[in-house]
């Protein structure tokens, strides 16, 4: 008798991440049946990608969206009802009939519904960040109280996951495990001088030299925040404390992350930088699958380098870490203030060296900011946001 199909509901289908998904799903057709897709701006490529794939629903934010969406479908003969809103993203994530959820959202909109699929005890695929960096402990608590399967999409964090003995069950202690070993390609400006630091463009900072990210990510990537905001989700993934977590330099991105144990093994993930190799590793887990990606050919990479990371040229990994220790809405402001920072760097309102004063300006106001709830952090959110538009403005 052959196995029931997994079906799948992709939160930011159009983005990076959601096309390599369908890109996986579509190369196991006995596997997968997409229900539910999702996505912001990007109307025509939901579109195709509703025709192609056939869900039962599509989401869309705005109405504009949805119209616009439900025009293109009805031309096509389409059967993919519309629907719209923030509300109908969590209904899509937490269907009876939804078994996974790929959490691919950008920023802290993609939050509520994750959180949502968690606690209705979904497997979740978490390539949203922001959800741990914003609200760890209590997603952490909605998954171990509703039973829900979490599996992370980021590459570094799917591979110290493959690294680590299984089952693991959050004691690094007990694993025998020393340090996380988070690897970071260093970003196009690895090699640049504080002064050329303040002299890239918005064009330079999104043209990653291993990854194929989107705009935002990629910034996140050039000013190192991107792997600060993944040493705050590997705290939460896997129990671990700050001074657990290393973060190395590695231009080639060949090794995803690692594992230290206490008897001095290092156990790391290779491959070929392609997210279609950790998504495909979720879809099955803990099978796997046919990624569709290209071998890796370690004669031709030839040598692998490793670095410390420069927090001088690049303080908002120290940031990070700070926003970490700190806890309570620190972490959750920190995420805040960056997203304004990019968005007003990408605008060409600030410069790429302004990102980091802007960030510390607001983290010096997150303490003593209550953090109990998701009303809390998200009221810390909002007023991070606030602080950070007042001082690029004044600034």
């Amino acid at each position: 008798m052959p196995k029931q199909k997994i079906r799948l509901t992709i939160l930011g289908a159009t983005g990076s991440i959601g096309a390599s998904t369908l890109d996986v799903v579509a190369r196991h057709p006995d596997r997968y049946e997409v229900l539910a897709l999702t996505g912001a701006g990007q109307i025509e490529k939901l579109a195709a990608a509703c025709i192609l794939h056939r869900p039962r629903y599509a989401v869309t934010l705005e109405e504009a969206s949805a119209e616009r969406l439900r025009k293109l479908l009805n031309q096509a003969d389409s059967r993919t009802e519309v629907l719209c809103g923030a509300d109908a993203l969590i209904q899509v994530s937490t269907l009876p009939e939804t078994d996974a959820v790929m959490a691919a959202i950008v920023g802290a909109a993609g939050m509520p519904a994750t959180l949502a699929a968690a606690r209705a005890g979904k497997k979740v695929l978490l390539a949203n960040k922001e959800t741990l960096v914003l609200a760890g402990h209590i997603f952490m608590q909605a998954v171990a109280k509703s039973g829900a399967t979490l599996l992370p999409i980021d590459s570094e964090h799917n591979a110290i996951f493959q690294s680590l003995p299984h089952p693991y069950h959050g004691d690094l202690n007990a694993a025998g495990v020393k340090r996380l070993l988070l690897t970071a390609s260093g970003g196009p400006f690895r090699g640049l001088s504080a002064a050329e630091l303040e002299k890239v463009t918005p064009e330079q900072a999104v043209c990653h030299p291993n990854w194929s990210m989107g705009r935002k990510i990629s910034v996140d990537s050039a000013s190192l925040m991107n792997k600060g905001l993944e040493v705050i989700e590997a705290h939460w993934l896997f129990n671990a404390p700050a001074e657990a977590i290393q973060v190395v330099v590695h231009p080639q991105s060949v090794i995803h992350s690692a594992v230290e144990f206490v008897d001095g093994s290092v156990i790391a993930q290779l491959g070929a930088p392609d997210m279609r190799t950790p998504i495909a590793y979720a879809l099955a887990y803990p099978e796997r699958i046919a990624a569709g990606v290209t071998p890796l050919d370690l004669f031709a990479i030839g040598r692998l380098d490793f670095e410390r990371p420069d927090l001088v040229r690049f303080p908002c990994l120290r940031l990070a870490y700070e926003a970490l220790q700190t806890g309570a809405a620190a972490p959750a402001m920190l995420n805040a203030a960056n997203e304004v920072a990019v968005a007003a760097f990408l605008e060409r309102r600030i410069g790429f060296t302004d990102i980091p004063p802007l960030i510390e300006s607001v983290l010096e106001q997150s303490v003593g900011q209550p953090a109990d709830n998701l009303d809390d952090l998200m009221r810390a959110d909002r007023l991070a946001r606030e602080l950070a538009m007042q001082y690029h403005v004044c600034c």
